[in-house]
Formats: C-alpha cells, sequence, structure tokens
C-alpha cells in the first residue's frame, strides 16, 4: 500500500527545521537540514502508519490537499510518500 500525507515543514534561524503532519495526529519530525528533515518525515509517518494498522480497527484519515494547507511565512509544504508492506498473515 502507498500513503501520501502533507507534512508541514518550518525552517529556524539556526537552519534546522520542523514538521508536523496535519493529518497525522501528533506525528512531528524534525532535522538539522532540509533533507534531514524529510528523511525524519517518512520514518516518522511510516511509524505512525504502521501504529495505526496494527489497530484492531485501523481508521486512516483523509488527506488534505497541499493547495488547501494555510502556510505561515518560514514554512512550506511538502508531500510525503510510504510504502507500507503488510505482511503478517500472508503465506509467502
Amino acid at each position: 500500500m502507498t500513503f501520501i500525507y502533507p507534512v508541514v515543514l518550518t525552517r529556524h534561524e539556526d537552519g534546522s527545521y520542523t514538521g508536523e503532519f496535519p493529518d497525522l495526529y501528533m506525528c512531528r519530525c524534525e532535522g538539522p537540514t532540509l533533507q534531514d528533515a524529510l528523511d525524519e518525515a517518512r520514518l516518522a509517518a511510516y511509524n505512525w502508519i504502521d501504529l495505526e494498522l496494527q489497530e484492531e480497527d485501523p481508521r486512516m484519515p483523509g488527506v488534505t490537499d497541499l493547495e488547501d494547507i494555510q502556510l505561515l511565512p518560514g514554512q512550506e509544504a511538502r508531500n510525503i510518500m510510504v510504502h507500507y508492506r503488510m505482511t503478517e498473515g500472508w503465506d509467502e
């Protein structure tokens, strides 16, 4: 399965970044560079999705469109793609 969720990244004065996913409750990332923050965002989103899909009744949230996100100065929004393979219960 492939999931795509937006992350809002904020650049700080020291050049580091923090990010939050508007659709994934309490899912955040940070990094000393934009690339590090994006790598951390992918991992954070994967872990969030993995945890939700392990629930008995998983409920994946809807996806906010990038154009609908209100950005403040110093912020940008990017889509993060997560490939998730469910293997539990599969016979290979």
